[in-house]
């Protein structure tokens, strides 16, 4: 079966699964297992790695830097600015630095964390020169709600966000309610993270409940990859995993080919339905 992919609004084809790097590069013991797995991943079809200058303060990128060295030219490589750099000579000076952490020159996309006291249009205008110089193709958003989207979209030159990564998982779905319609209504596709909810950490239950481990059992494959499918089953929403174990990795990959039936993706929504009713956007 072909693997899923997502179409940005530019046109450019991505994996519907890529790599998330939260809590790598923090001790030097992992960098191997860290830069070993990100490479296997890359094998996989995997080729979308997303890390953060927040992550490990910088030693996420630096663990990328290490897996894509020589490989740059297969990935699609995504990065994140502080709220408090996302303006003017700080937004310049935090993309340079990541680009030396990574050791390349431009970033395939480039977020903005989270909002802060940044006006969006200084953040705007940042992004727009980082593309003019070469330093970055596009640029998104990250844990943007509904009415930031709607005030983004009022920006000149808001409209060319390439995405909103927000945390997603089949726990976690108050995004469905009007976040997740809005991206859909405006062609912006979302980013989810934290899709296992950090291996079951936030809720435990996403990985082991019955549901989930029945129809796991049934199609042969684990827990983790029926709940992988049912982040991207729509066709709408990337998948941004970390894994670190070889066998996580080979399962995060499988599950780019794994598509759910009707009758399953329904038994789901019943063991986690989705809010009828506005919730707070869910941050880790």
């Amino acid at each position: 079966m072909k693997a899923k992919t997502v179409q940005l609004p530019d046109g450019t084809t991505i994996p519907a699964i890529g790599q998330g790097t939260w809590y790598m590069g923090e001790r030097n013991s992992d960098l191997r297992a860290e830069v070993k797995a990100l490479q296997q991943g890359l094998d996989a079809g995997m080729t979308l790695i997303d890390t953060a200058e927040m992550y490990a303060d910088g030693g996420a990128e630096r663990v990328v830097g290490e897996a894509i060295s020589g490989r740059r030219d297969e990935v699609f490589l995504v990065s994140k600015v502080y709220p408090h750099h996302a303006g003017g000579a700080k937004a310049i000076a935090a993309c340079e630095q990541s680009l030396k952490r990574l050791k390349t020159d431009c970033l395939d996309l480039y977020l903005l964390h989270w909002r802060g006291s940044i006006p969006l249009h200084d953040t705007v205008a940042a992004m727009e020169k980082l593309q003019q110089s070469g330093k970055i193709r596009r640029w998104g958003v990250s844990n943007l709600d509904t009415d930031d989207m709607q005030a983004l979209w009022k920006i000149p030159g808001g409209n060319a966000c390439m995405t909103n990564q927000v945390l997603y998982h089949a726990a976690a779905r108050g995004i469905e309610f009007d976040l997740l319609p809005w991206c859909e209504e405006h062609g912006v596709p979302v980013m989810a993270y934290c899709p296992l909810a950090q291996a079951g950490k936030l809720r435990h239950d996403v990985l082991t409940a019955p549901v989930m481990q029945e129809i796991a059992k049934t199609r042969g494959v684990s827990g983790a990859q029926i709940a992988l499918a049912w982040v991207i089953r729509t066709g709408n929403v990337i998948a941004i995993p970390k894994a670190v174990q070889p066998q996580h990795v080979k399962d995060n990959a499988a599950a780019l080919t794994l598509s759910l039936t009707e009758d399953e993706i329904a038994r789901i929504d019943t063991a986690f339905p989705a809010p009828d009713h506005k919730t707070p956007l869910d941050m880790v």
